[in-house]
């Protein structure tokens, strides 16, 4: 099948050319020092691991620039920005009415721009003998009304209860589970918050019974990126084709697949499928500045949403919100 090149590696992703002339943002060929001062920005936490890459190379490229992230919950993160704590927040939800209302009547510009499409993935112990789940499988989960794993399928955990782990109690992951499968409401379920990402993993790592429900971005491993230098690492993405390696997940746990109830195939967060919409558990990302134009804060806002921020989130294993990825096929199918 053709998708199943591109699991095992036997396809590559590249970026359109042509979109990168029509992308704003910082598109030099050489590092500047024209952005320059600091740049307070608020993330949902299980954005970080795509952050973090994003602020090393803005702050390679751009000397005198520094970006201070604060990693927070969802909810947290929509406070400041309506309280006037901080002038840019990476959330998982757009802005509503009310709160632009809000924005408004503070006097505060504001733009919104969706810069990419992540995916929730679920992850078992190596223990677990169940490798894919349907989405009704999984609102039964979410819901409890299955409480015990034999109550999913004839398993080998099937007398070891459930054991949902999160990240935090206000996190855009809860949220997108509970909107996604509860109609918006509380959870009916006691599952545990670990307060972070990598803890989700740790947590999913050791205990067999547990189900994690974390970012793609932390289950992917990156050889590559673990040994180039930055200077490499900023040449590769300021060229207009460079590489885009397929990240694959990490053998610590299991990445389950996800079913729809109309498909007998069950799919796994990887990008193509990310980005087809064959992996249900997809999300959007926003990038929400409300500052001044020209002030430090909308120059992080304008890299994030330019060629080269787009291209660090390509290279992450999730979808770029501007620019589309065409999947070629190496041979065969």
């Amino acid at each position: 099948m053709f998708f199943k090149k591109f699991i095992y590696g036997m396809a590559v992703i590249t970026l359109a050319t042509y979109m990168f002339t029509s992308l704003s943002g910082c598109n030099s060929k050489s590092k500047s020092s024209s952005v320059g001062g600091l740049c307070k920005v608020i993330c949902d936490e299980s954005f970080k691991n795509i952050l973090d890459e994003e602020i090393q190379v803005f702050e390679y490229a751009y000397k005198d620039a520094r970006v201070l992230p604060r990693y927070m919950d969802e909810t947290a993160a929509l406070d400041s920005l309506l309280n006037e704590k901080v002038n840019v927040i990476i959330t998982y939800r757009d802005l509503t009415t009310e709160q632009k209302g809000i924005l408004r009547r503070q006097g505060r510009a504001y733009r919104s721009r969706r810069i990419a499409v992540d995916a929730v993935a679920l992850i078992v112990n190596k223990e677990n003998d169940i490798d894919f789940l349907s989405m009704n499988d999984i609102k039964d989960i979410m819901t409890g009304k299955s409480t015990k794993w034999g109550q999913v399928y004839p398993t080998k955990l099937k007398e070891e209860p459930i054991k949902v782990v999160f990240d935090q109690n206000r996190s855009g992951v809860v949220h997108y589970i509970r909107d996604k499968f509860n109609n918006g409401k509380e959870l009916p379920i006691e599952f545990y918050a670990q307060g972070n990402s990598q803890a989700v993993f740790e947590a999913v790592e050791k205990m067999r019974n547990a189900i994690g429900v974390i970012g793609v971005s932390w289950i992917t491993d990156d050889l590559k990126s673990a040994t180039t230098t930055i200077e490499e690492r900023f040449a590769e993405l300021d060229s207009v084709t460079g590489n885009n390696p397929s990240r694959d997940f990490s053998d610590r746990i299991k990445v389950l697949g996800v079913r729809t109830e109309d498909r007998l195939q069950d799919y796994k967060p990887y990008q193509a499928y990310i980005y087809d919409g064959s992996y249900p558990l997809f999300r959007e990302i926003y990038a929400i500045d409300a500052s001044p134009l020209g002030s430090h804060d909308h120059d992080f806002f304008t890299f994030l949403t330019g060629s080269i921020g787009q291209k660090i989130i390509l290279q992450t294993g999730i979808s770029p919100g501007s620019v589309p990825v065409r999947i070629v096929s190496l041979g065969g199918q």
